[in-house]
């Protein structure tokens, strides 16, 4: 499967590949050695992701994977689908595991084809009940994992663009 670049060629927009779509209790995991989407874990009964979780293709956060992104979109998907949106924000965050600490972001975006959601500018404008609801969900998909997840900050689409570009494996293209 070739992915696309992590941001559009004018770079106003990036692309989101889908490993869980929302609402699915399966857990998803995109093998680069097989190309493939496999499953990673099943969530515990009534836990089911938000909203579609995914990566930026070719980046590489601390944790080693790709950096994560959260498409806000209430329309179907699926493990693969790329999909094209706007940077809302990041939740700067670290998680520990066995008193090991690393930063594990949370880029949030809205889908292009979305009119629900695209009017969201940044974080700041959001509904706060629902940008709580996402850290709570973040806290305790850790916590089920035996990890302390904790957001530091949350900060607008700039200060995401640029984590973007400093993650980057090979540049823009």
């Amino acid at each position: 499967m070739k992915l696309p670049p992590a941001f559009t060629k004018n770079e106003k927009y990036i692309y989101a590949v889908i490993e869980t779509p929302k609402g699915s209790a399966a857990k998803y995991d995109y093998d680069e050695e097989l190309q493939m989407f496999k499953l990673k874990k099943i969530l515990p009964k009534g836990q089911i992701f938000p909203f579609h979780f995914g990566f930026i293709p070719d980046t590489k956060a601390e944790d080693g994977d790709p950096l994560d992104v959260l498409v806000l979109l209430d329309e179907l998907s699926w493990p693969g689908c790329i999909i094209k949106c706007k940077l809302i924000g990041v939740m700067e965050a670290t998680e520990t595991e066995d008193k090991e600490t690393k930063r594990n972001d949370r880029l949030i975006a809205t889908a292009n084809a979305s009119d629900k959601y695209n009017q969201i500018k940044d974080l700041e404008s959001m509904d706060p009940y629902l940008v709580e609801e996402i850290e709570n969900f973040f806290d305790t998909y850790n916590n089920l994992q035996k990890k302390e997840f904790k957001v530091i900050s949350k900060k607008g689409p700039d200060v995401a663009k640029d984590l973007i570009k400093k993650q980057l494996v090979h540049g823009n293209g």
